[in-house]
């Protein structure tokens, strides 16, 4: 049997998923408090800049891949309008449950789908843009997952990653401090749950760095690739134009 990776474990690729699954099952109620907390709030400013980055007409149509609690999709349908489309997927129920109901209460209703990205039901050239925001790092086929993203893209739709990345080198040590000492105590107070976000710190440094993410875009069929890091290289956004 194949294996890949589980943070620093090492388990059977099958397994991966409902390993991921419940480390998702397990936080979601709690998700959006953790993301202000560990980030500082900075994820605010990072998917902020992704809808910059995206740059959205009226009309558009767009889809939001591990869009767990539809802070990207609730971004996206402001801008795309009534003319336009925003499908909102998640592979975690819980996530998508949560984020469905936070959208319901805002007064948006978007098509929302179960789905997983490496197999994605949509048709070819189906959206103007792809976006996954802090979920690629957790899927076991991650050269697949791109390579259906750019299927599912029209010639010239635009597919945009926002995950976290290398850090620069003077911020890698008090970085590493804060992801394996401080996060997962937090993730206890907070979630109950510290396994999860020692499993997030760990799923970060198991993630391909800018360039080798960079290079993976292109060999799934991207032909311009643009990375900008963001606040140290924390994070990084990948904006790819399918050939």
């Amino acid at each position: 049997m194949s294996s890949t990776h589980f943070g620093f474990e090492s388990v059977d690729e099958t397994a991966k998923a409902k390993r991921v699954r419940g480390v998702f099952d397990s936080v979601a109620s709690r998700y959006d408090v953790m993301n202000d907390l560990m980030s500082m709030g900075m994820h605010r400013a990072w998917k902020l800049y992704t809808l910059a980055v995206a740059n959205l007409k009226p009309g558009d149509r767009v889809l939001d891949i591990a869009g767990g609690t539809g802070d990207m999709a609730r971004l996206f349908a402001k801008k795309v309008g009534e003319r336009g489309m925003v499908v909102h997927t998640d592979i975690n129920e819980a996530m998508l449950r949560t984020g469905r109901e936070r959208l319901i209460d805002e007064g948006m209703v978007l098509p929302t789908n179960l789905c997983d990205a490496e197999a994605l039901p949509y048709k070819d050239g189906s959206f103007d843009l792809v976006c996954v925001a802090f979920g690629l790092r957790n899927m076991t086929h991650k050269d697949q997952a791109l390579a259906e993203m750019n299927r599912v893209l029209r010639p010239g739709g635009r597919l945009l990653v926002l995950e976290f990345s290398q850090v620069a080198e003077p911020l890698r040590k008090p970085y590493d401090w804060y992801s394996f000492k401080v996060l997962p105590r937090i993730g206890s107070l907070i979630a109950g749950d510290a396994d999860s976000y020692r499993y997030l710190a760990e799923s970060i440094r198991m993630h391909p760095p800018q360039a080798e993410l960079k290079a993976m875009m292109k060999t799934a069929g991207f032909g311009h690739v643009d990375v900008h890091n963001l606040t140290g290289g924390v994070v990084a956004l990948h904006a790819g134009i399918k050939c």
